[in-house]
């Protein structure tokens, strides 16, 4: 979880950092333990079922990208085909190809359930991949970390032990994204309804809440943000409607994308995506919030496709120039948690860190998203890079954090991260050479604890990861 802050100074939110600490709660094991059990229900945990299946069957191909329309996705045994991303663009360009396809109303009437049984035309999938183990994770987490405790009539998720029983953002995003996946409808619209009992003067939710309820980090994540608008985005593709809300969830995912562009787009400097709507006129870039796949949806769903690829290729440039050799990681891929525009590391208050950790340490997976939904070439390309890193580390060598020239700086040196071993397994989807990795990866997701040092980020990022590689957090709906 990463640090930030709500005082102003020097131009700056500095204070009242928040800093990912150690210590599980009780539970221990990997995921197996909890098909015999687990931790007790959090009280006031109501949801719905899932429907659950087996395997994926088939895959596709891993076809290289070829010029033409937008990708043929969602198939189910097939190979690419035509149709698939366009070639590589120059700097500043959107290289998905094709035509950019008119405003989308609704996305109502592909409803799907868990697993959806579909495969990427870019990606691979582990050979033990079991979509049941990512059932298993997410029943875990939902047990451990879902609750009406200090919520009143919604659903919240809480950073148990060491992070004091908080809410973050962040969080109520992430469980957005994982009801919608898993069909757990009424789950998503209690951890929204919450969200709006916490909303800034710019209508986005404040990044930090105190277990009784109490506003104790003011101000919006971006990161946050656009996850839970990515998430309203995909109810209304798989349920229509609005559920138990006052509105429906297209309408809702519209009015939040709006609010990101008004509020988290820095429009004087070429659509740069600000860490959040506080920053007092600061650029404040964050690659880890970088979801490139989340902003196709965007401009299609919004009818402002050309706006929302250009914070893509804002993005990517930043990417791109973040990787140097004076930086020491111009072909591995560890990009600093913080830069400037420039891609230049660069912490936006005191103590915060420019290295390779637990922020950082989610763009191969943002990245990797957007390769595999869309074949993006610029996405491939940083890909092979971070994936000859890890590959040349090993799976089980994963530790969590690294200089940018890739010595190992681990915050928890005796236990691994399944945020770090998670996201590089989703990197290594993107090309067959790196099929090893993807394969240790994935045992050790469904064979490990790799929890620390925040329970719940990581049990997080675990399920997301189970999720990915087993073919079922994937917007196929969007292509077809």
């Amino acid at each position: 979880m990463l640090r930030r802050c709500t005082v102003l100074a020097g131009g700056f939110l500095i204070a009242s950092c928040d800093v990912n600490q150690a210590a599980p709660p009780g539970s221990t094991g990997g995921i197996a333990a909890v098909a015999s059990g687990g931790s007790a229900p959090s009280t006031g945990v109501t949801g719905g079922t899932s429907s659950f299946g087996g395997q994926p069957t088939g895959g596709a191909a891993n076809a290289s990208p070829t010029s033409g329309g937008a990708p043929s996705s969602g198939q189910v045994g097939g190979s690419a085909a035509g149709g698939a991303a366009g070639t590589a663009g120059t700097a500043g360009s959107n290289a998905t190809g094709g035509a950019a396809a008119p405003p989308v109303v609704s996305m109502v009437g592909k409803p799907y359930k868990f697993p959806q049984n579909k495969r990427s035309a870019f990606c691979s999938y582990p050979a033990a991949v079991d979509p049941n183990q990512a059932k298993l994770a997410y029943e875990r987490w939902k047990t451990e970390l879902v609750t009406s405790e200090g919520a009143g009539d919604a659903l919240r998720v809480r950073r148990p032990a060491n992070e004091e029983d908080t809410t973050v953002s962040e969080g109520i995003a992430y469980g957005m994204i994982l009801a919608v996946t898993m069909d757990d409808q009424t789950t998503f619209d209690q951890l929204w309804k919450y969200s709006q009992k916490y909303l800034n003067g710019n209508g986005l939710m404040n990044w930090r809440i105190s277990a009784a309820g109490e506003v104790t980090g003011g101000g919006a994540a971006t990161d946050a943000d656009e996850d839970m608008a990515w998430a309203l985005a995909l109810a209304d593709l798989k349920w229509g409607g609005m559920g138990s809300l006052d509105q429906p969830y297209v309408e809702l995912a519209k009015t939040q994308i709006q609010r990101i562009w008004d509020h988290e787009i820095v429009h004087d400097w070429g659509e740069l995506l600000n860490a959040g709507d506080s920053w007092n006129g600061a650029i404040v870039f964050n690659p880890s919030y970088f979801a490139p796949n989340q902003y196709r949806l965007f401009g299609r769903l919004t009818g402002k496709v050309d706006d929302w690829n250009k914070v893509i290729d804002k993005g990517y440039e930043i990417l791109e120039k973040a990787m140097r050799p004076d930086f020491g990681n111009a072909d591995n891929g560890l990009i600093a948690a913080w830069t400037d525009a420039e891609g230049v590391p660069h912490g936006p208050f005191d103590g915060a860190p420019t290295h390779y950790q637990y922020d950082s340490a989610r763009i191969p997976f943002r990245i990797g998203m957007d390769y595999c939904e869309f074949g993006e070439p610029r996405a491939k390309a940083y890909l092979d890079k971070i994936n000859s890193f890890f590959a040349g580390i090993g799976a089980a060598q994963i530790v969590d954090g690294y200089d940018l020239n890739g010595m190992p700086r681990a915050e928890n040196p005796d236990a691994q991260s399944a945020l770090f071993v998670g996201a590089a397994g989703v990197a290594a989807m993107s090309d067959p050479r790196f099929k090893t990795l993807m394969d240790d990866t994935w045992t050790l997701l469904v064979s490990k604890e790799m929890t620390p040092p925040s329970y719940y980020y990581n049990l997080s990022w675990q399920v997301f990861s189970l999720l990915m590689m087993s073919g079922n957090l994937f917007d196929y709906g969007l292509h077809e």
